[in-house]
């Protein structure tokens, strides 16, 4: 009986282990830099739980697409945005819209890349934000399905800040434009999450 006991015990203390193993597992992410007029921010993007948004996100960068492109809507204590429009305020072409991942558990919080949409739910295509404060009301199933947080700021939240605290003129748009000079990949080896 003793012997019985001992080895459920046992049992149960290995399975309890590959339970915690499992749960502990690092999200796999990738570097992207931004350099823009204002200074450098730098981006850890969420594979494992937003791997749509990330794979569209990066298909932008790799094709050149943010390259000189503006934050063309800045809202001080909300958010910035970018990724659109070019510095003569045309819109640039994109690729199709994707499926919103909004309910993967990530929160537009303070210092989080999201993409940008319309009010259809399923319209993003090129255009993100990031997130200058806490926005709860954008996180999914608050008032909607909500925003697509596929992402981080792990360095320069000072410079996404100063854009921030832009002035700005009608429709939010900068008096002096903020322009992202080049976006890309830092390292493309996956790199795990702390």
């Amino acid at each position: 009986m003793r012997l019985m006991m001992t080895l459920c015990a046992l049992l149960f203390s290995i399975s309890s282990f590959a339970a915690d193993s499992k749960a502990a597992a690092p999200d796999e992410v990738v570097l992207v830099g931004m350099n823009t007029s204002v200074g450098y921010i730098e981006l850890e993007l969420n594979k494992t739980k937003a791997p749509i948004s990330v794979a569209n996100f990066l298909s932008y960068v790799n094709s050149g697409h943010y390259n000189g492109t503006v934050f063309h809507r800045v809202i001080k204590d909300f958010m910035v945005q970018g990724g659109g429009f070019g510095a003569d305020m045309r819109q640039k072409a994109t690729q199709p819209p994707i499926k919103n991942e909004a309910d993967n558990g990530l929160k537009n919080n303070r210092g989080t890349i999201a993409m940008a949409r319309t009010a259809s739910v399923d319209s993003a295509t090129s255009q993100f934000f990031i997130n200058v404060k806490d926005n709860t009301f954008l996180n999914n199933g608050v008032r909607d399905f909500g925003y697509a947080v596929f992402g981080k700021v792990v360095t320069g939240m000072a410079v996404v800040d100063a854009i921030a605290n832009s002035q700005t003129g009608a429709r939010d748009v900068p008096v002096q434009p903020i322009i992202l000079h080049d976006v890309r990949i830092i390292d493309d080896a996956p790199k795990a999450s702390e």
